[in-house]
């Protein structure tokens, strides 16, 4: 029998897509060789073998992303007169998870740890699942548990006829948007309001660019902040940098309009020719409102 016991999220590594975790495996079977009569050794119930001098499943993380693979501290086997083993190994576990990050900072996650062994089929050992423990897990300052179901699976390769078990536990996971939203959220928010303000003041304060040009500096100052948290993926592009983006476009063209405007307000204040495009407007303006004014009288006679 397989399980696992949750202890700890050390560290969801978004940029790298690895997850870290402290974990305790549960491996039970029986050794039929280890046996002996109760009776015949008073007071030896249990024995304690080191892990190297007794048989034990070659149980290993098959998504591991560890240097070592095997990221599991080795302890002894607990082995009763029955011939039950106890296998309690802890570790700190790497694992390769993809993390789609679309929907941050309200985004949920599934990373998969995935167990077999590593030479054994399904004929030589029947590996069984066992529900995962959380009773002793420490709550993540960054990711809230939702639950971490397991399953049993078999694999058949090309190489051989006898099926290949594997089980794994989905660990599920939901961010903590408080941080981010004090953090990115409102002053994204309230930055992205003060571009409103450049339309509201007067053409003589002379803050108008100054105004635009700020709030444009700031947003990017943002969309860097969120650049170094996210992976450099083009699956799936975060809302709130496709946010931070638009915002952007529309505050720059803001800036345009306002150089525009400005620049129409302070253009020969002396009085100079009107361009031609404003003569024909005008023109067209003239004969429209005469067009209209004899169709009146017309109507009238």
């Amino acid at each position: 029998y397989f399980s696992l016991s949750l202890l700890q999220i050390m560290d969801v590594d978004e940029k790298n897509q690895v997850l870290t975790t402290n974990i305790w495996l549960q491996m039970s079977w029986t050794d039929h060789y280890l046996q002996w009569n109760v009776s015949e050794y008073p007071g030896v119930k249990t024995v304690r073998f080191p892990d190297g001098q007794i048989w034990k499943p070659d149980i290993l993380l098959y998504n591991s992303a560890d240097e070592r693979f095997d990221a599991t501290f080795h302890t002894n086997v607990l082995v009763n007169s029955s011939g039950h083993c106890q296998y309690l190994p802890p570790g700190i576990f790497k694992s390769s998870c993809y993390i789609d990050v679309r929907w941050f900072p309200f985004d949920v996650q599934h990373c998969k740890l995935k167990f077999g062994s590593w030479s054994y089929g399904g004929w030589s050992l029947d590996l069984q699942m066992q529900e995962a423990d959380i009773s002793g897990y420490i709550p993540n300052g960054e990711w809230d548990l939702v639950g971490i179901p397991g399953k049993r699976s078999e694999r058949f390769y090309e190489c051989c006829k006898e099926p290949y078990p594997d089980v794994t536990f989905t660990v599920t996971m939901r961010r903590r948007t408080l941080y981010y939203g004090l953090n990115l959220l409102i002053p994204c928010v309230l930055i992205s309001a003060l571009a409103l303000l450049v339309f509201l003041l007067p053409a003589d304060s002379g803050e108008k660019i100054s105004l635009g040009i700020t709030v444009l500096l700031s947003l990017t100052v943002f969309m860097l902040l969120v650049a170094e948290i996210m992976p450099a993926t083009s699956d799936s592009v975060p809302l709130i940098a496709q946010y931070f983006a638009s915002t952007m476009i529309i505050v720059g063209l803001s800036v345009v309009v306002t150089v525009i405007v400005l620049q129409y307000h302070h253009h020969d204040p002396d009085g100079g020719k009107m361009p031609k495009w404003g003569t024909l407007k005008n023109s067209f303006a003239k004969w429209s409102r005469h067009h209209k004014r004899c169709g009146n009288l017309m109507l009238e006679a």
